[in-house]
């Protein structure tokens, strides 16, 4: 296992990361990735064992469902690279799994891989969403080929691909990229049925980054993203040769879709983990606002954070349900349930603008117009805005303005808007969503009970 400082020292590869326009040399000397990278180097001292033989903990599959139960207070506090590893190699293993009819060739090179990278202690991330070029049109009739990434030579000893990948979290601190067919493919699409391993400093990688970290201020003004940040990148490959060995999918277009299922699964199962923590954030800073604003016992004010403590509450129970009927895998992996964790997945993104409003209507405009905290410094200003923003002998307005910005930076700041579109997009939109509801809902029995109720047999 690495150590933190192995960690970064194992980045310096020749990796072709920018920012801002600029070739990055060294991670650590860029303010804004800086962070994000102490985080990851400091989830690999966490968890760090000098045993020789030892593998992190949390990249092994879940046995039982009592297992994957147990690991999901851990998912919601590792760094969100280590996640995003997890969650790739549960979906290696839910996906070899699935290819064990059709594509049975591929699942000794997954099973080979994920004990490989378990041993070499790398960090993978998840590269799924191609740019897709005109949405109207399907990948075989993009005007330009490479709009979704795609086989372009393929060798005695590997495969040659080309395209991009967006959306990809945390892609410059990684080892590995684990590239996989964005949707499912059709007859004639083959050269877009892709599921490979490559390496982040492979020729032909370059790595975009945008990050919502902030650039400047104080940093108490932004509680939360200033301790907790990460980019994401526009991944491009660039003709990127890919050993055979590395390839878990190539031309099977009626798999193509595995991937994609498999990774959204885990995608959704942490969504819906995170989204349980958070909406219990937002009741909190709701309930706290309140209490410092003199509201708390307003009508009003009392029923948006009772509807906001249902929201909370049905997210964690859809959470429960998910993992409660979870499933095996044939090689005696656990996975949580589809339909739960869809559904689940589905009720936090489409209500959290809801919640966000609720919280911003209890608050108050002070969200965006708190005095900075380093104004609290200021020996003649202090006691004028504790005087004027406390409210009460108990509520200083230093600790009302500590309040009013973690509400900003959590919901409406550059890290704020960042949530708005992720819980939305991540996993797949809300479409995605529905689709696996559509397919896993036992319609059948909906429908027979409607019969009985209106008095009629018939099929």
């Amino acid at each position: 296992m690495l150590t933190g400082r192995q960690y970064k020292e194992s980045l310096r590869d020749g990796r072709k990361v920018y920012f801002e326009g600029r070739l990055v040399e060294d991670l650590e000397s860029e303010p804004a990735l800086a962070v994000p990278l102490e985080a990851i180097a400091a989830g690999y001292d966490k968890y760090h064992s000098a045993d020789p033989d030892a593998v992190n903990p949390l990249t092994v599959a879940p046995r039982s469902a009592d297992e994957l139960r147990e690991r999901i207070p851990v998912i919601t506090e590792m760094d969100l690279l280590l996640n995003v590893t997890y969650q790739s190699l549960m979906t290696l293993l839910v996906a070899a799994g699935r290819l064990a009819d059709h594509a049975p060739e591929f699942v000794p090179r997954i099973n080979a891989y994920v004990e490989d990278a378990r041993r070499r202690d790398i960090r993978i991330t998840e590269c799924i969403t191609d740019a897709k070029g005109d949405r109207s049109l399907p990948p075989g009739k993009q005007s330009d080929p490479d709009a979704y990434v795609r086989v372009v030579e393929r060798r005695a000893d590997g495969v040659v691909i080309r395209g991009a990948k967006l959306h990809i979290s945390a892609a410059a601190f990684g080892h590995d990229l684990m590239v996989m067919p964005t949707k499912s493919m059709k007859p004639g699409e083959e050269d877009y049925a892709i599921a490979c391993a490559v390496p982040v400093n492979a020729p032909g990688v370059h790595i975009t980054n945008t990050t919502y970290h902030p650039r400047g201020g104080d940093p108490r003004d932004f509680p939360v993203s200033s301790r907790e940040s990460m980019p994401d990148s526009v991944v491009i490959f660039d003709d990127v040769f890919v050993p055979t060995e590395r390839v878990f999918l190539d031309g099977q277009t009626a798999q193509a879709a595995v991937f994609a299922h498999s990774l959204g699964l885990w995608e959704r199962l942490g969504g819906v983990s995170f989204m349980v923590n958070q909406a219990d954030e937002l009741v909190g800073l709701a309930h706290l606002i309140a209490e410092a604003n003199g509201t708390g016992r307003v009508s009003h004010v009392r029923e948006k954070i009772d509807e906001m403590m249902i929201h909370a509450t049905l997210l964690r129970a859809g959470l429960e349900a998910a993992l409660l009927h979870a499933h095996a895998t044939p090689d005696g992996y656990y996975y949580p349930d589809d339909m739960f964790t869809n559904v689940a997945k589905y009720h936090g993104a489409a209500n959290f603008n809801t919640m966000v409003r609720h919280l911003h209507d209890i608050a108050g405009g002070a969200v965006v117009t708190a005095p900075s905290m380093s104004d609290f410094d200021n020996p003649d200003l202090k006691p004028l805005l504790d005087k004027y923003l406390g409210t009460g002998p108990d509520v200083s307005g230093e600790y009302r303005s500590k309040l009013f910005h973690a509400i900003r930076d959590t919901t409406a700041d550059a890290y704020g808007g960042w949530h708005q579109v992720t819980n939305l997009q991540s996993g797949g939109g809300l479409y995605a969503q529905r689709l696996v509801t559509r397919k896993n809902y036992d319609i059948q029995r909906a429908r027979a009970l409607a019969l009985k109720a209106a008095g009629l047999s018939g099929a």
